[in-house]
């Protein structure tokens, strides 16, 4: 091999040492995805914990379930102080959807009939159509679904504050104010709360939070090649682990 040769791949080295290496150690120095306690090294390489449910951390803080208030399907009102001490899972629907809304809820009220009798389970459900998803019309379409569970509220307000709880307190991306012009939409996607409030999730393959669950297809579907597979399944042993904590 010519010395040109040598010099050549010495210099690409280099300039990758200079570039990408202070970059990856500085990634695992911030902790930009996850905190401590869910990762640890072993022999140098990095090890993920698959019992362990990730927080979701932004700008290296951990999600938390930011305040808010509105009315359920009982005319009462209801705020994040409500499910306070519970595990619960949060959606955002409308009950005007004929497509995702129907095997999310009917998913969601499989798992609400699990855990009915629990007080410490709960879930929440929040209207992006609050013009017509008035109390009267939540409370029949919870009837409608054959919903029973005390700790499963519909809730329906101000829009505005829907829309930005969705987008910028769980990042479950729904219509904003600017842009109702061509129909309602939202995720197929739960998250899953704990008891303080903090969005969690199990790792993916690289050890990174998912951050959310697929809810929009049926716990029970057979699915083909290169499908969304249903993740209801993993959401159930997920709740429970935290139930058991």
């Amino acid at each position: 091999m010519r010395k040109n040769t040598y010099i050549g791949i010495a210099f690409i080295v280099l300039i990758f040492g200079i570039i990408f290496i202070p970059k990856i150690f500085r990634r695992f120095a911030n902790d930009d995805v996850v905190r401590g306690g869910r990762m640890h090294a072993v022999g140098g390489t990095q090890e993920t914990n698959e019992d362990e449910l990730l927080y979701i951390t932004i700008n290296k803080k951990d999600r938390k379930v930011p305040e808010f208030e509105f009315v359920d399907q009982n005319n009462d009102t209801i705020s994040d102080k409500d499910y306070r001490g519970k595990v619960f899972l949060v959606e955002f629907f409308f009950t005007r959807c004929t497509d995702i809304c129907i095997p999310m809820n009917h998913n969601l009220q499989a798992i609400a009939k699990m855990y009915e009798g629990n007080p410490n389970f709960g879930i929440a459900s929040f209207s992006i159509d609050p013009e017509h998803d008035t109390p009267e019309v939540l409370k029949k379409y919870a009837a409608d679904y054959g919903v029973t569970n005390p700790n499963w509220h519909f809730m329906t307000g101000d829009r505005s504050d829907i829309l930005k709880l969705s987008n910028e307190g769980f990042y479950l991306p729904t219509n904003t104010e600017d842009d109702l012009d061509n129909g309602l939409y939202h995720s197929g996607l739960f998250a899953l709360i704990d008891q303080n409030g903090f969005i969690r999730s199990r790792p993916d393959d690289y050890g990174n939070p998912k951050p959310y669950y697929r809810g929009s297809v049926p716990m029970d579907a057979t699915v083909g090649e290169g499908e969304e597979v249903p993740e209801i399944d993993i959401l159930i042993e997920d709740i429970k682990k935290l139930l058991e904590k």
